[in-house]
């Protein structure tokens, strides 16, 4: 899918998704207002926190994922932007909010050898009409120079929203609701993209088949982190 933006831009002059200003999609200002995570944090999953060590969830539940980050808080202008992007059809933020992951892992890198992004399941994707997570990846791989994978991992289950559900609820919702739909290079270093994280079961859901079918890490990188007692003004 590709708009021109010329085109759109003369007949819906962008403003900013956050604060109404002309211009941009999503402004400088804006961008620059977002609240991020910065240390110290869980080692393993980036909950921040004030000792720096594992939290509590990390170190009772084993995990296929060699860690997860995540750029920002889900609030402000990042949580106005991400809404838009996903629920309102402006499929053209995704040049802006992939370059908050770009600025993140250039910030933070580690090895990597393809980069992919969390499948929806078909229905819902012929739904929304895009998969937010796989724009997101696609911009993050070109602009890193890394092989995108967008089929090698699929969605097997159209799982029921995870709203409302517990920690161990959205784990047990999400267990078998991904598989490989072809093998993984033996040895291949993931990075897989979504756009929010809340207990991290979505991402832990898709790495499980990842490193059985061969990966040696996966690590999973997301826009924003949400609070679980989020989910009352939040879809995700």
């Amino acid at each position: 899918m590709k708009m021109g933006f010329s085109f759109w831009d003369w007949l819906f002059p962008p403003h900013c998704v956050a604060c109404g200003a002309r211009g941009a999609w999503l402004c400088a200002d804006c961008i620059a207002a977002m609240p991020r995570i910065m240390p110290p944090f869980c080692p393993h999953c980036g909950e921040p926190q004030r000792s720096g060590r594992l939290c509590r969830h990390c170190a009772e539940r084993a995990s296929s994922l060699d860690g997860i980050r995540s750029v920002g808080l889900y609030a402000g202008p990042l949580q106005r932007a991400i809404w838009a992007f996903k629920y309102e059809g402006l499929w053209v933020l995704a040049d802006p909010l992939a370059n908050l992951l770009v600025e993140y892992y250039r910030g933070h890198p580690w090895p990597v050898d393809l980069v992919m992004p969390v499948p929806l399941h078909r229905r819902r994707e012929r739904r929304r009409g895009y998969n937010q997570s796989a724009l997101l990846a696609r911009t993050l791989a070109k602009r890193l120079a890394l092989p995108y994978e967008p089929d090698l991992l699929v969605r097997r289950r159209d799982t029921p929203t995870q709203v409302g559900k517990s920690r161990e609820e959205r784990y047990l919702n999400m267990e078998g609701a991904f598989g490989c739909a072809r093998p993984v290079p033996s040895g291949a270093r993931i990075l897989l993209i979504d756009d929010v994280l809340t207990t991290g079961a979505t991402l832990e859901a898709c790495a499980a088949p990842l490193k059985s079918a061969g990966a040696a890490t996966v690590w999973g990188l997301t826009l924003a982190r949400a609070a679980l007692d989020a989910d009352a003004a939040s879809p995700f």
